[in-house]
């Protein structure tokens, strides 16, 4: 696999040999951030247009298909749309934390995505404690919802973001048993050697039934955490009108818009992080000539293909399943999946203490 250590190396060495040491930190800082924004925006416009024509699918319709060939000029338009609408300033609200809530809402998103390997030293940042990073920083998001249903002053928002706080404090448990159930057999927190661990046969397989309830009850607490369809009761529109942000428009509800999406790609990306190897081809022990080919395909494009692959299922679960009653949704997580999560969670340690894993 290619090495992208090679290329930041080499552009970090071009740069310290003509500047000072500040300046050049700061222009690859300004680079990092830069190319983070174009990955993130072109990222969700891809979503939106792939939801919108798997949902077509579903349902048996052809979706966007006027605008550009194929209609895949329809998310640009749509954002073009976003972005000069008007800004409506309201009386009723707490206007600076009115105005804040999208902001922690895209920088918990974007942290997070800051995180996520995409092939062999094509990543903004790795340390030890990179899965406890990736946690924390995801965590944020629920705060800017709270403020966002709290400042509008609105008694539909305020109920959409009491939703959204009870669901995803909920089933952010769920969320980190299931990771830590990964790291317990992966033996770190660091997401590189999380990665490298893959390199002869992915968790998924190599983990035994414990991976696999992992693995389920990651994508089912994901979805939730995410707060899509059949856990979309934060925004539920026969019920709340547009939920948390029903106060919000132009492009402070185009932050919520694109957080929801990049959240969606958070979630499958990690899950191909801890599950399926990140950007590690697909290798079969003993298939050395199956494992060389398997090798040609980058690195990049086995992440994205996996996160896009399981964005599919998460997309599927929500064209499928009717939206649960906020009791559902509850008894679902700490009736059923905290108990079998905690249950799995030791079971993984008695496998890694024991040595039976492959």
């Amino acid at each position: 696999m290619f090495d992208f250590s090679i290329i930041t190396e080499w552009l970090n060495n071009l740069l310290n040999s003509f500047l000072p040491g500040w300046l050049t930190t700061t222009i690859e800082c300004v680079l990092i951030g830069v190319g983070l924004l174009l990955v993130y925006a072109l990222l969700a416009l891809f979503y939106i247009y792939y939801e919108r024509k798997l949902c077509a699918a579903f349902q048996c319709r052809l979706g966007p298909d006027r605008v550009g060939p194929w209609g895949l000029l329809q998310s640009f338009a749509d954002m073009f749309k976003m972005l000069i609408k008007e800004l409506i300033s309201l009386n009723h609200v707490d206007k600076f934390l009115f105005a804040l809530a999208p902001y922690l809402v895209i920088i918990a998103s974007m942290l997070a995505f800051a995180v996520l390997p995409w092939g062999n030293g094509l990543q903004i940042i790795d340390f030890n404690i990179g899965i406890f990073f990736l946690i924390a920083v995801s965590s944020i998001g629920v705060l800017g919802i709270l403020l966002a249903g709290w400042s509008s002053n609105n008694k539909f928002t305020l109920i959409g973001a009491l939703r959204s706080g009870a669901q995803m404090v909920s089933y952010e448990l769920s969320v980190g048993l299931s990771v830590l159930t990964m790291v317990v057999f992966a033996g770190s927190m660091s997401i590189g050697d999380i990665v490298q661990a893959q390199d002869h046969l992915w968790f998924l397989f190599s983990g035994h039934i414990p991976a696999i309830i992992a693995f389920i009850i990651y994508l089912i607490a994901g979805t939730a955490e995410t707060n899509r369809g059949p856990f979309d009761l934060p925004e539920a529109e026969s019920e709340l009108t547009a939920g948390y942000h029903t106060e919000y428009s132009g492009i402070h509800f185009g932050f919520f818009y694109l957080a929801e999406y990049l959240n969606l790609f958070i979630v499958s990306g990690t899950a191909a992080l801890l599950f399926l190897g990140g950007w590690m081809p697909f290798h079969i022990p003993g298939w050395e000539s199956f494992n060389h080919i398997m090798d040609y395909i980058p690195g990049v494009i086995w992440f994205i293909g996996k996160a896009v692959a399981l964005s599919f299922i998460i997309i599927w679960f929500k064209w499928t399943y009717p939206r649960l009653r906020i009791d559902q949704l509850l008894s679902l997580e700490w009736k059923y999946l905290l108990p079998i999560n905690l249950f799995n969670l030791v079971l993984m340690v008695l496998i890694v203490v024991y040595g039976i894993h492959l």
